[in-house]
């Protein structure tokens, strides 16, 4: 078992979709649970991707195949997980700012949410704020996402804040990110959290939701 393990680690660092894809397929046929394959190979595996290009080991095309290779593990996984996993982790809405179509980060952020275990809604690109608050109070969602690329854009980042306060809703939690974001943008817009990286976004989002 711990050598299957060791195969969908090895494969998701390397970014080897086929061979991730395969082996999380050998580990459901062989008896593993989705969540054991999910915690003791996923996750540490993408925590390691983080690290190294926090570090600057490795550069975004690295990490987007590993987060391919993670992808076409957790749709294997998906089927096999328990209905009340995702409830008691939590419920992101996530989706770039209005005006930006600059995905790639939101995807990364969106698939390492999955693979820590949070129920994602994946509102895709340039979205109006009150598309965001909308699905938040729709799906109840616990967290909402706002990414963006582009200067020109970050400031709808501050519209999703304030809808939110004016809808009073203080249960729902604001993180943002994307390359223009820094920490005094955060205060100053009032968001509750901002991710360095996706890494550092899924790290956010459960220390808000562990508040």
């Amino acid at each position: 078992m711990a050598d299957i393990i060791k195969q969908i680690y090895d494969a998701v660092v390397e970014g080897k979709v086929e061979e991730a894809s395969s082996a999380v397929q050998d580990a459901l046929n062989s008896g593993l649970e989705a969540e054991e394959i999910l915690n003791k190979s996923l996750i540490s595996a993408m925590d390691l991707v983080g690290q190294r290009f926090g570090e600057g080991e490795i550069f975004i095309p690295q990490v987007l195949w590993s987060a391919k290779a993670m992808q076409a593990a957790m749709d294997l996984l998906k089927p096999h997980f328990t209905s009340s996993r995702s409830k008691d982790v939590g419920k992101v809405v996530i989706g770039t700012a209005r005006g930006d179509i600059h995905d790639i980060g939101k995807n990364l952020v969106a698939i390492m949410l999955e693979g820590a275990g949070f129920q994602v809604i994946d509102l895709g690109v340039d979205v109006e704020p009150e598309g965001f608050v909308e699905k938040a109070i729709e799906e109840k969602a616990d967290v909402i996402a706002v990414s963006a690329l582009l200067t020109t854009t970050m400031q709808s980042m501050g519209d999703v804040v304030s809808l939110v306060k004016e809808r009073n809703l203080p249960s729902v939690k604001v993180i943002i990110g994307g390359a223009p974001v820094d920490g005094a943008f955060c205060e100053e817009i009032g968001a509750d959290a901002y991710g360095i990286d996706a890494m550092d976004g899924v790290r956010k989002v459960k220390e808000l939701l562990s508040r």
